[in-house]
């Protein structure tokens, strides 16, 4: 397969790791990106967007982040926080109150960014169709009860996440979190990344599935965190290129970006607070996401992880993000932001071709490995 793109001479390295995972067939195509402070030093991509015609993995060519969007949430959240339109130790409730209902009423903004409010998933059974609607879907988690004492350890929001900081940010702006994030974020960054993306649909790179894991979630008994939160909805990563799910504002798992994108936007956190002259954050703001809120072994995710306000932290779990100033989140299959604020290093990866892990990949691993190695 052939790499395009550029890379700096000091990060040859990063090219020739990912060129490796080309020429042994566990890519199909990717995206590639490092940054140091404002300036792109890597910016690869290559193989095949789409199997199914062999359109080519371009350099505009966007796919599904999985849950690296949650990363572009939480920085909606903060930068709303900022503006002064809402405090992340406040309750949910008071910019959204029916979620005060069923013992929710002291349940934090920020105990939803750090996992630990206890509503990790619906009672309600659930479809990605329900997911669409997005005040139907919230309504739904206002009327439920947390599944333990909120605060008491973090259970991973695989996709509640989204749907309760979305209806948080429709009910503190008026406007949706993906038009708020284009307006306000990405777009004033040049950063070609969208969550609900309704135009451009022909760049996007079909996801393809990943092996079996091996792991059976319907082994699992029905009430326990892991079955209750990622048994309900159960959809495939086909999913992922129909034009419903693009078009939702899924803020857990329907970013579309590339790695080019998912840095720039990302590069705020490693900037402090700004990227390229623009101040998304205050510093005190972005200082927050290093503080460990929660750390344990997680009750959906059943590793260990530490979670900052929306980040994790240095963890075990992603052996490739070294210690110090950093924070990083991965999305299901591998795609992966890593902010280094301590060496102003922001790297990213999307692609197509998934990997069974939900968090801990080895390609990505490998990549961020690539990168400190050539520091």
């Amino acid at each position: 397969m052939t790499v395009d793109g550029a890379c700096a001479a000091e990060f040859a390295g990063v090219r020739a790791a990912f060129e490796a995972e080309f020429d042994a067939g566990h890519e199909v195509g990717a995206s590639l990106c490092v940054m140091v402070g404002d300036d792109v030093a890597v910016d690869l991509w290559g193989g095949v967007a789409d199997i199914a015609t062999a359109r080519p993995w371009q350099r505009d060519t966007v796919a599904t982040t999985y849950s690296v969007t949650k990363t572009m949430t939480a920085l909606v959240i903060l930068a709303l926080a900022d503006r002064g339109l809402l405090d992340v130790d406040q309750p949910v409730a008071r910019y959204w109150p029916e979620f005060g209902r069923a013992g929710k009423s002291e349940v934090t903004v920020g105990q939803i960014l750090d996992h630990t409010s206890g509503v990790s998933g619906w009672e309600k059974p659930m479809t990605i169709d329900d997911l669409y609607r997005q005040h139907d879907a919230a309504a739904a988690l206002a009327e439920q009860a947390p599944w333990w004492p909120p605060g008491d350890g973090s259970g991973y929001h695989a996709l509640t996440f989204g749907t309760i900081l979305g209806e948080v940010v429709q009910r503190v702006t008026g406007t949706t979190l993906g038009q708020f994030l284009e307006a306000e974020i990405a777009g004033p960054l040049g950063a070609d990344f969208r969550i609900g993306m309704r135009s451009g649909l022909d760049r996007i790179a079909p996801l393809v599935p990943p092996p079996p894991s091996g792991f059976d979630l319907g082994s699992l008994a029905p009430d326990v965190e892991p079955r209750r939160t990622l048994g309900n909805p159960v959809f495939s990563p086909t999913v992922t290129a129909d034009p419903a799910f693009v078009a939702a504002e899924l803020g857990a798992v329907n970013g579309q970006g590339n790695a080019r994108s998912v840095a720039l936007v990302q590069s705020v956190v490693t900037g402090r607070g700004q990227a390229r002259g623009r101040a998304i954050l205050s510093s005190e703001t972005a200082d927050r996401l290093f503080e460990p809120r929660t750390d344990g072994t997680d009750r959906v995710l059943g590793v260990p992880v530490s979670f900052g306000l929306g980040w994790a932290l240095s963890s075990p779990a992603m052996p490739g993000a070294p210690d110090g100033q950093v924070c990083w989140w991965t999305g299901f299959g591998g795609s992966v932001v890593s902010c280094d604020a301590g060496r102003g290093i922001t790297v990213a990866y999307v692609m197509n071709a998934m990997s069974p892990q939900l968090i801990g990949a080895e390609r990505p691993n490998r990549y961020l490995a690539a990168v400190y190695e050539s520091l």
